[in-house]
This record gives C-alpha cells, structure tokens and sequence, in this order.
C-alpha cells in the first residue's frame, strides 16, 4: 500500500513518550491559524511511500526506541486522511513489538476506516482545537464536533489519550474556555497527560512562501504567567508535563 508523507524525524522526543520516530503524514483539511506546517495541507502533494519502505527506515531506530521506551508516532497533516495506510503500517509495527502513537485532531467523521486503525493504535496524541464550537470554526474554519466525538470513542473503547491544547493569547486563553475544557476533560477516563502547547510563529515563514496571508501576524506567544494561569485553571501539574 501507497501513501502520501510530508517528512520524517528520526528522533523525536516531544510526540509521545520515550525516542519516537515520527512520520508527518501529507494532508490536512483544516485551516488553523496557527498551523506550523502549513506545507501540509495539500492533499495532493507530498512524497509517495509504501509501508514496507517506512518499516525498513524505521527499523535503522529500533534499538533506540527499544531502549527509551518509544516507539513510532504518525502525526501530519491529518492521518486520519489516510487510516487504511496508517492501519497496515500500525499492524506491521505491532509484530515487530513497536509501540504505536497516533498525533491527531479527530476532526474526521468516525468510519469502519478509522475503527480498524484504533485496534493497533497504543496511544492517541488528541490536540482539542477549540472546546468553543463557534470559537473553532473562526480557529479552523470548522465545527469542533467531530472533534469532540473522537475524544468521547477513544474514552468509551479505553485507548490511552495525552490531551494537547495550543495556547494562543486571544483565541484560546479565555478563562472561562479552560475551564470549559477542564470540565470535559474530566468527563473522560482515559487520559493520562495534558499538555499545554505554547503558541508560536515559526512557521510563518512557510504561509508566505506559498503566498498566504499568516493572519496571527499581530499575536504575541503567551508569556510564563499566561501559561502558568492556564496550567492551573487545567490542572496539569509538572510531574505531569514530564510524564
């Protein structure tokens, strides 16, 4: 089986626990404003790979992983564009005894499609955009339920989940929606970390190579006391963060 990548990272340590190797899928259908990968969202471009290519690259990276307690993490982009790609290589990595993440915003309708990818899926690495579901429309330019519903299945089918959660000052900040999200956090019994993700504008370089407005052009990244507000408002603590 083919599927569309964007990049590869050899030895990435912020995408699940332990050293990952992490495959940024190509595809995306959302419009965040603050997405760093902005290159990602064309459907149609990317790289062509198979699954045996992948598992004969990721397999160089085995004794690390082996060693961290990592293991492999399919971020994008949205994977869930292309499940039955991200299921073979999931089930492929389950015989090697490889520890399997999925980075997702669970913003695609639940399918038989993405049922299948969840039963070789260890962990799922959930970003919730926006709790508000007009906020997250003006954030993405759509509804945040397909989102929320993930969450809600991934809760019911008891699949480990690290909620992620940008922090960006005026759109995801307010008070009031942290503790929104608190509150529906607490509603599912399956998450083991909450990660707060501080905004930032390093990929705004890649909006205007491709002649995109970068529409957070005026947005300050959220000082320490902003994010430590939020931490508490969410109740993350930092033995937590570390996990």
């Amino acid at each position: 089986m083919i599927g569309k990548i964007h990049s590869i990272e050899s030895f990435g340590t912020v995408d699940g626990p332990g050293i990952r190797f992490v495959i940024f899928m190509q595809g995306c259908t959302l419009k965040c404003k603050y997405c760093h990968n902005r290159d990602t969202w064309n459907t149609k471009a990317g790289t062509s790979i198979t699954v045996e290519e992948l598992v004969k690259e990721i397999l160089h990276y085995k004794s690390y992983m082996d060693n961290s307690g990592g293991g492999v993490t399919v971020s994008g982009g949205e994977p869930l564009l292309q499940a039955e790609f991200v299921t073979e290589l999931f089930k492929k990595l389950k015989t090697l005894n490889i520890h399997t993440a999925l980075d997702t915003a669970g913003s695609i309708p639940i399918s038989s499609e993405i049922k299948d990818l969840l039963k070789y899926t260890d962990l799922v690495l959930l970003d919730i955009k926006h709790i508000d579901d007009l906020k997250a429309k003006n954030l993405t330019g759509f509804s945040n339920k397909n989102n929320l519903e993930f969450a809600k299945y991934l809760s019911n089918i008891q699949i480990p989940v690290w909620i992620r959660q940008v922090l960006v000052p005026g759109y995801t900040d307010d008070k009031f929606d942290l503790q929104k999200l608190k509150e529906f956090i607490s509603s599912l019994n399956n998450v083991e970390k909450i990660e707060l993700l501080p905004y930032h504008n390093l990929g705004k370089f890649k909006w205007e190579e491709l002649g995109d407005k970068y529409e957070l052009e005026n947005v300050i990244p959220p000082s320490f006391e902003d994010i430590k507000k939020a931490e508490q408002i969410l109740e993350i603590k930092k033995e937590q963060q570390r996990r």
